[in-house]
């Protein structure tokens, strides 16, 4: 095995627990911000559309994925479609999705431990998370992805009891009470909210593609990937109603719109501030945050190793430690996020918290790379039509188009929303990409490189 070469140690379970894991923090926080813009009942809509766009994607993705299991995933497939220029987009896209989800999930881990320990800074919090989950990562895949896969379960264990517990305080007319919200702006106040909520449906289930950056290191990936995507999706799915529906129907839903943490905050409303069950939600509540943040910082130090690897950026963030990880990307990822936390409050983007803000900044590069994977599928069918394809996109070519469509509806919808933010989301791809061509023109022999690596 060469130097920059990933080991392969996971199986069908790892590769669900990463899948599941990297999105689970999704229907823990951050999706309540959806509220506030649609209503419980618009950002139910949101959220169907958002899901049917996902599940479309996903069986789309996993094509791609088994047909070229490349540890740069979206980078890879495009890389290969569109040549260097589609590498770049979609390996920058993804990076800026990767890098600033973490951020938004470590204030929320703040948050939740702020529940516990008033005292206790949420920033400083955040950053003592990022030390601990950055070492366990350097410290081995394997042992990665058995943490991953532990708290994973527990996390989903833990919705299923919450739901259970607030279920005796649910009340449908309290979900549907001011159900539509939303400015009026396309003729109906309901429909404005519809689309401005799109970030934080998509939150529901942003990142499950990562698990795609480990197929290097997936034992037999053209039969685990499928089976973990599709079980990964059906999982995430199932999980996000449930919990959007039962927390919005236990009182005022409008005090959980706005707050990092509205699972506590909504069984508070049923059990009270003293009971077990409270105090148990916060604590195993943490495994979820726990799963997606450890998850994500997995994936965005892949996709450093693969754009260094191939030239795209310094080589020196391609060396792996003694342990067989990309100790350096893990690093570099992290100096990012860190310095994210500490802007909250010297930074303002369209009055947004800073949860806010790294949650609809991550979107829009997840959105951007979605559509570049469905184009790089559609182009590898026709210039590549002999490609080993293990599992093939069922209802090709509608299933992706279905995708397609409605990732490039949702990118208008937030770029009408978001004007600010999408103005600094183009300014780092841009940004990201001329590094790119610098570091590109710097590395001869790119394309030899790659190649003998992909």
């Amino acid at each position: 095995m060469s130097a920059s070469q990933l080991k392969p140690t996971l199986g069908t379970l790892h590769l669900w627990g990463l899948a599941v894991g990297l999105v689970i923090s999704g229907e823990y926080f951050g999706w309540s911000y959806g509220w506030a813009a649609a209503g419980t009942l618009g950002f139910l809509v949101t959220t169907l559309i958002v899901a049917v766009m996902y599940t479309c994607f996903i069986f789309s993705y996993t094509e791609l994925t088994t047909a070229i299991p490349h540890a740069g995933g979206p980078f890879a497939y495009s890389l290969r479609a569109f040549g260097k220029t589609g590498g770049m987009i979609a390996g920058i896209a993804t990076l800026i999705e990767f890098v600033f989800a973490p951020p938004a999930i470590a204030m929320a881990i703040g948050a939740y431990l702020n529940v516990q320990f008033p005292g206790l800074d949420p920033k400083w919090a955040a950053t003592g998370a990022y030390v601990i989950f950055m070492t366990l990562n350097i410290l081995g895949v394997s042992i990665a992805a058995t943490f991953e896969l532990v708290v994973t379960v527990l996390a989903v264990a833990e919705l299923l009891v919450f739901m259970g517990v607030v279920a005796p305080g649910f009340s449908f007319s309290n979900f549907v009470l001011n159900g539509w919200a939303g400015s009026d702006v396309f003729g109906a106040p309901a429909m404005a909210g519809i689309f401005a909520a799109i970030p934080f449906a998509i939150w529901f289930f942003l990142a499950i593609e990562g698990a795609a950056m480990a197929a290097e290191e997936a034992k037999d990936p053209k039969r685990t990937i499928p089976r973990a995507y599709i079980a990964g999706i059906l999982t995430l799915v199932t999980l996000a109603i449930g919990v959007m529906i039962f927390a919005g129907g236990v009182g005022d839903w409008r005090a959980l719109s706005n707050i990092n943490d509205p699972l506590p905050q909504a069984m508070k409303a049923v059990v009270g501030n003293n009971s077990t069950w409270m105090h148990m939600l916060v604590w195993i509540g943490l495994f979820g945050l726990v799963a997606s943040f450890h998850g994500i910082i997995l994936g965005y130090s892949r996709q450093f190793f693969a754009l260094a690897r191939a030239g795209f950026l310094p080589r020196s963030l391609a060396k792996l430690s003694r342990f067989q990880t990309p100790h350096r990307a893990i690093l570099a990822g992290g100096a990012v996020g860190i310095a994210a936390i500490f802007s909250d409050g010297l930074i303002s983007l369209q009055g947004m918290t800073l949860t806010a803000a790294m949650i609809t900044m991550s979107v829009f590069g997840a959105i951007v790379m979605y559509i570049m994977s469905m184009l790089s599928l559609f182009k590898l069918r026709r210039s590549e039509p002999d490609l080993e394809r293990s599992f093939r996109a069922p209802g090709y070519p509608v299933v992706p188009a279905i995708a397609l469509g409605l990732a490039l509806v949702c990118l208008a919808a937030m770029l009408w929303f978001n004007s600010v933010i999408a103005s600094v989301f183009l300014v780092l791809m841009i940004g990201g990409c001329s590094c790119c061509s610098i570091v590109i023109s710097l590395n001869r022999g790119t394309d030899a490189s790659f190649a003998s690596q992909g």
